[in-house]
């Protein structure tokens, strides 16, 4: 019997909220399956929605449907968010906040606003959720006719439609027992996390859960955050995450006791090496697949708590030199070596296999992982090592620049105990 179906919870019920490590059994995910905000991109506007084409929307369907029955498969709980946000705007209190969240845009006027703001809270929960997530164009507008509808491209969005939804791992992670909600740079991206934040703190299924960070704190991203081990955080430094939302966020896990080290790992500010998670993930407690044209210069600045230095007056950080990456997360994370699995063969296939997500895994269990088929080489590595690998299709999935991993927020794994299996 594989790691993949150890299964120490009842069958049926939810397994509690939380995960130690990016490898303990997987037992709930929450997914986005694509849909009409995905037809929403044009040539004129993917750039700025940050898609690097336009994807075939139906296929991209058909990708994730068996995405999501490959978790199914190894019994991992699948959530949707927006049926998770469609019962959450169920409750007239969460819905006026997204209401107000949404048209908060300084490019409405009052006329367009007042007007957007009666029609979405006569819709119904599942088409405010459409709404708020495919976005509403002004030539679908059919009142609040005033200067800024009149001056206004028939086809400019008045909502703007949210593409990168797919990607759920950013916009929220869990360290142990608390949803930390992060704070996403591109303005692309903004009110993902708006909406994610909704649902931790009105969905039933979440009631009573405990958060941090936030959605108007300094900028992390979840792609940019790896859970190495229990009480050991990496979060890269880079185009999405910056120091100062890193030094927020090392506050915040060491104030709550989520962990004992935060390793800040400044990454290429580049299109591909947008998160930490586009150079490695864990694969198992302590291999890690990782792009090698990087791997020799990797370094990491690790953080911990300056117990004597701190007060009433706010915790103090220690802070050491650049490290090189892996050695400093094997002593954080208390073991010999990490090891790592090389993305591709040679310099040429790593780098085309690492912009096609290869390194971009998601762990279902210790030595159990997710990766896109066509990364052939990346694969047949991860297997030689002992990995078993979990193939899906993503050539559409992956236009938004997004791995298995990216598509993924593990909202439940098991806990891993201290001799690091799960």
């Amino acid at each position: 019997m594989s790691d993949a179906s150890q299964s120490p919870h009842h069958a049926g019920s939810p397994a509690p909220h939380g995960a130690d490590s990016e490898v303990g059994r997987l037992r709930t995910v929450m997914l986005h399956r694509p849909g009409p905000e995905l037809q929403r991109l044009t040539p004129r506007n993917n750039d700025r929605l940050l898609f690097d084409g336009i994807p075939w929307v139906a296929r991209a369907q058909e990708e994730h449907d068996a995405f999501a029955e490959a978790l199914r498969a190894r019994d991992v709980e699948v959530l949707y968010l927006t049926e998770l946000l469609a019962q959450t705007l169920e409750s007239e209190g969460a819905r006026n906040q997204a209401i107000t969240r949404a048209l908060a845009g300084l490019h409405l006027g009052d006329t367009l606003r007042d007007y957007l703001a009666r029609f979405l809270r006569e819709a119904s929960p599942a088409e405010l959720t459409t709404y708020l997530t495919a976005g509403i164009r002004n030539d679908e507008v059919r009142g609040g006719f005033g200067l800024v509808t009149s001056l206004l491209d028939p086809h400019d969005f008045l909502v703007d439609p949210l593409p990168n939804l797919l990607f759920t791992r950013d916009s929220s992670v869990w360290v142990r027992d608390r949803a930390a909600v992060t704070s996403l740079a591109m303005p692309a991206r903004a009110r993902e996390t708006q909406l994610t934040q909704l649902i931790y703190a009105e969905h039933p299924r979440f009631q009573g859960t405990r958060t941090i960070h936030g959605w108007h704190s300094e900028h992390v991203e979840g792609g940019d955050v790896l859970l190495l081990a229990p009480g050991v955080v990496a979060v890269g430094v880079g185009e999405r995450t910056t120091p100062a939302g890193v030094e927020r966020f090392a506050r915040q896990v060491f104030h709550a006791d989520l962990a004992h080290t935060v390793l800040a790992v400044p990454i290429t500010q580049e299109r591909a090496t947008m998160h930490l998670d586009t150079i490695c993930t864990l694969v198992d407690v302590d291999k890690v697949v990782m792009y090698p044209n990087v791997a020799d210069t990797l370094v990491a600045h690790t953080v911990t708590l300056d117990e004597a230095a701190s007060d009433d007056t706010g915790l103090t950080l220690s802070v050491t030199g650049a490290e090189p990456f892996l050695e400093a997360a094997a002593r954080a994370m208390g073991i010999d070596r990490l090891h790592q699995i090389d993305t591709g063969l040679d310099p040429v296939t790593a780098e085309r296999e690492q912009w096609d997500d290869g390194n971009n895994t998601l762990a279902l269990a210790p030595r159990v992982a997710v990766a896109y088929e066509r990364n052939d080489q990346t694969n047949d590595r991860l297997e030689q090592a002992g990995i078993e690998v979990v193939r899906i299709a993503g050539s559409e999935l992956g236009s938004g620049r997004g791995g298995p991993r990216c598509m993924s927020c593990p909202v439940a794994r098991d806990p891993l105990d201290a001799a690091g299996s799960a």
